[in-house]
């Protein structure tokens, strides 16, 4: 019976952890769901200018590129070559729009949350941040990340795949598993802290010596905003080409 109990008290207070907020949220109430607003609402900006510039840079295509054009062909050649790293020559091909479309969502989003005063925009409740300072935006970003390379390994080694499970012994079957719930938790948490953590240092600096001070930090702000899309999408790109390869 307490074996029984203990997994049914950890999934309660699980739930009862998830409902705990901090600070006002805006949501939308949709059907018998509430939505959050601001992350809706910010993640579509972001896509709009993704897909704004995208079209821009390649409505008119020249056999020689110049200007938007070869910005968008230099950032398509870096994606591939990252993916190419990671995931190997003959298959890193299909990765590409996945793994581009990871690290060029995360980078406008940080830069967003580094450049645009967001506060400014008032709320009925809540306020504005960029994408990737809500938890709810990376933990889903490393979701899809979890979901992506447990369909690269199945799609080319069928069900051997979990066979890395008992490698190199059966022994390490509990710490295999519990690598694949580190892998998502990492992720998520190590973006969401650094952005968040970079907007609330620029925020109390402002409040406190708003003429020069703020403006090295925000600087720095957007060097490691780049970084950390940088980060994701190469660990994103490495998972996916170590679950093809089969070891660790």
């Amino acid at each position: 019976m307490d074996i029984v109990q203990f997994p049914i008290n950890m999934l309660n207070y699980f739930y009862e952890i998830s409902g705990v907020e901090v600070g006002q949220h805006f949501y939308w109430q949709i059907g018998g769901f509430q939505v959050h607003a601001q992350v809706l609402i910010t993640s579509w900006i972001v896509i709009a200018v993704l897909l704004g510039s995208a079209t821009l840079a390649v409505r008119d295509p020249q056999i020689i590129p110049n200007g938007a054009q070869n910005f968008m062909e230099y950032v398509l050649e870096f994606v591939e070559d990252l993916a190419r790293t990671q995931i190997g020559e003959e298959e890193y091909g299909p990765w590409v729009p996945f793994i581009g479309t990871m690290f060029l969502f995360i980078f406008v989003s940080n830069w967003a949350g580094a450049l645009f005063p967001w506060g400014i925009i008032k709320l009925p409740h809540g306020e504005l941040a960029a994408p990737t300072n809500d938890i709810n935006t990376t933990v889903g970003l490393a979701l899809l990340t979890s979901v992506a390379y447990f369909y690269a390994g199945l799609t080319k080694r069928g069900l051997s795949y979990f066979g890395k499970y008992i490698q190199p012994t059966p022994i390490l079957l509990p710490i295999n598993i519990l690598e694949d719930f580190t892998k998502p938790l990492s992720l998520s948490f190590r973006l969401f802290g650094n952005i968040l953590a970079d907007e609330l240092v620029v925020a109390v600096l402002v409040s406190l010596v708003p003429l020069v001070v703020p403006i090295p930090v925000m600087f720095l702000g957007l060097f490691t905003s780049g970084i950390q899309a940088l980060i994701f999408a190469t660990l994103a790109a490495a998972y996916i080409g170590e679950s093809m390869e089969g070891h660790h």
